[in-house]
């Protein structure tokens, strides 16, 4: 049987993890809009934040508002991630170094049961692969971050996110584009390697707890894509909670540095002046809402992306197992 993963193009990857994100970010930009509005200052509470943003004109369209720059930002920033992950893993799987086999699988007499349609790695390498993939999805893809959070924020009226780049430019360089890399690359390579590993863990012990009912007597040789997608859905709610929970810090500290670059400075300066006027709980801010959007986006982003392997697998196999 060919493999399907060492096969499917890169364009393949690419557009499921654009479709994907393009997805998630449109459908979730009012919780998005709403951490930011929370993180910008301690002092401002989720209820009021949207009582804010609701009693204003076009309170509806408001809370869209950074939607378009999200897309750009998360679906690319995705297709990015999916691509070089999936490479990254597929390099490592040949490679058999970091492999793990039953990372994923539950075997059932004859049968080997899995809810994943990707390679089986060892923890090590799903945290290392993860944490590499969107450390560089996220450099690419930081000046569209950096519109991104300004344009949702209210502290600037910027028209159009080309005059939030051209003021962004015009008033900081080049270097403004990058405010805050330092904390998004400690809140991003964290979370997405934490996040892989969490999700496989997930998945190889959710698909033991699946009970596999005979069909005429005979065990099915593979997971039924409801099943799997259950599982993968799941696995991607309680692994992108447990992530962000930990990353929420670097998360904060991030959204101050792009909001204020000239008033924080660096990832130390601010941490300690998030401490002084708002206390340890300032790191938290947006915890919630994050988590709410991280476990439902990443878990949506995800359940798609290993359904689209998943059927391109059964489809592309097709022919080969007739022969």
């Amino acid at each position: 049987m060919v493999d399907i993963l060492a096969f499917l193009s890169r364009d393949f990857h690419f557009i499921a993890g654009l479709g994907t994100g393009v997805l998630s970010a449109s459908l979730l930009q009012p919780a998005d809009l709403l951490k930011t509005r929370v993180q910008q200052s301690g002092s401002a509470s989720l209820v009021q934040s949207f009582k804010n943003i609701v009693k204003g004109p076009n309170s509806l369209r408001q809370l869209w508002r950074g939607t378009l720059p999200s897309i750009i930002r998360t679906g690319f920033g995705s297709a990015l991630y999916f691509t070089t992950l999936n490479t990254l893993r597929q390099n490592v799987a040949r490679s058999k170094i970091l492999t793990s086999s039953g990372t994923v699988s539950v075997l059932r007499g004859d049968a080997t049961y899995s809810s994943s349609s990707l390679p089986q790695l060892s923890n090590l390498a799903n945290l290392t692969t993860g944490a590499i993939a969107r450390a560089s999805a996220g450099l690419i893809m930081m000046p569209i971050t950096v519109i991104k959070v300004r344009y949702e924020s209210n502290l600037y009226s910027y028209k159009s996110i080309w005059n939030a780049g051209a003021a962004i430019f015009n008033t900081e360089g080049v270097r403004g584009f990058f405010s805050g890399f330092g904390a998004t690359a400690l809140r991003d390579a964290p979370y997405a390697g934490l996040y892989v590993l969490f999700y496989e863990q997930s998945k190889r012990r959710l698909s033991r707890l699946h009970d596999v009912a005979p069909l005429d007597g005979i065990v099915p040789a593979k997971m039924a894509s409801s099943a799997s997608a259950s599982i993968n859905f799941g696995s991607g709610v309680l692994a992108a909670g447990l992530a962000t929970a930990i990353t929420n810090p670097f998360d904060a500290v991030k959204t101050r540095l792009q909001l204020m670059p000239e008033k924080y400075g660096n990832l130390v300066k601010a941490s300690q002046q998030m401490v002084r006027e708002d206390g340890f709980r300032s790191f938290f801010d947006g915890l919630g809402l994050r988590i709410g959007r991280k476990a439902i986006s990443s878990a949506m982003a995800w359940t798609l992306y290993e359904e689209l392997v998943r059927r391109a697998d059964v489809r592309w196999n097709k022919p080969e197992a007739a022969l």
